[in-house]
């Protein structure tokens, strides 16, 4: 598997740099993209003035009186595990708050004004996050996504193929790595999203302008994705696109302010991560019990979804994230340019500064 995704990786990096060619996004992409671009630079001004206010009149040293705020998109990775087996509340130390957000955008917003200190989203708005300065580090590889993201036509619209999208409206959370795998999926079938009618909807308003029958299809992950699968047809998936070099991925992110006053606690974080990881490699079964437990669906689904992604063990993860997360993000941003999402990409040292394995490597130490 190790070799699998090492080749993956190195081929999504050298593609996706080369993809120049892509024509930029309409106003309508570079406007949303825009607003939430204005949203973090706010969030990250507020938490200039104020938002670090908890952290500065906390002891250094992490104790009963300091809360540690874990962001969750309830991705299928060792997340839903630690949150069934309340790893979190044995192993951190401190007290734990879990929040839920729908999309990495709003986890990015939250994280510019301090309101969490470790999350979890995916690749591309990692990427978007730290090309707007947002002072935070990538410190573990929840998973690589496979066919958990998935682009569904409905049924009515005929569509089954990309090249049958051209004319049609679909649907995607922007800024998301369903987004990027959308824009990309186009692109290879030789499409621009002025071809397309590209919406902007977070994946609950994607489900009920299906069920409207506003949108022809949609490109999303779970648990929406399995909505639309109901009545839906399977068109291309993050696995497929990941064969021909797009790779996505769901990436941990920490405050670095939060980080650095409390090395501990992400340390312990990360601890609990290996051990999740652990149960989904050696265990499928009892992860699929517990991660069904978690999202409220049936054994079968979560042992279905399972597959669809790929976990990595803490001993392969430094390799990952120092030899290939910096790339694939650089890579990520330099399409979000030429997409007209942001004006422009910081330099590779930038994302290789944003990738931080001591918290890891002091994990596996122990």
């Amino acid at each position: 598997m190790k070799q699998r995704v090492k080749k993956l990786l190195a081929l999504a990096i050298a593609t996706t740099t080369a993809m120049g060619i892509l024509v930029g996004c309409g106003s309508t992409s570079a406007d949303s993209a825009s607003a939430e671009n204005e949203d973090i630079e706010d969030s990250s001004a507020a938490a200039e003035t104020g938002g670090s206010e908890t952290a500065e009149d906390t002891d250094s040293d992490a104790g009963s009186d300091v809360t540690v705020r874990i962001g969750t998109m309830d991705l299928v990775n060792g997340d839903l595990i630690a949150r069934y087996e309340e790893l979190y509340e044995q192993e951190l130390g401190v007290d734990v708050e879990i929040i839920n957000f729908d999309s990495g955008s709003s986890v990015n917003t939250a994280l510019a004004a301090g309101s969490i200190d470790i999350s979890e989203l995916g690749s591309s708005p990692t990427a978007l996050g730290i090309s707007n300065g947002l002072e935070y580090e990538v410190i573990w590889i929840g998973d690589v996504i496979g066919s958990a993201e998935t682009l569904v036509a409905t049924e009515e619209s005929g569509i089954t193929s990309v090249e049958d999208l051209a004319g049609r409206t679909v649907a995607t959370p922007f800024a998301s790595t369903a987004h990027y795998s959308l824009l990309n999926a186009l692109t290879l079938a030789g499409l621009s999203e002025t071809d397309v009618t590209v919406l902007d909807m977070q994946p609950d308003d994607i489900y009920a302008a299906w069920l409207r029958g506003d949108i022809d299809a949609a490109y999303v992950w779970y648990p929406v994705l399995s909505e639309l699968q109901e009545t839906g047809v399977n068109i291309t998936d993050s696995a497929q696109l990941a064969d021909q070099g797009v790779i996505t991925a769901d990436l941990v992110v920490a405050r670095t302010e939060f980080a650095e006053q409390y090395p501990e606690i992400v340390e312990n974080y990360i601890k609990v991560q290996i051990q999740a990881n652990e149960v989904l490699l050696d265990d499928p079964e009892t992860a699929a019990a517990e991660i069904a437990s978690v999202l409220e669906i049936t054994e079968e689904d979560a042992a279905d979804q399972i597959t669809q992604f790929v976990y990595l063990r803490g001993e392969e993860q430094a390799d990952y994230l120092n030899d290939y997360i910096a790339d694939a993000l650089k890579a990520t941003a330099d399409f979000l340019v030429e997409q007209q999402s942001i004006t422009s990409a910081p330099d590779l040292e930038t994302f290789v500064n944003s990738i931080n394995t001591s918290y890891l490597e002091a994990a596996l130490a122990e």
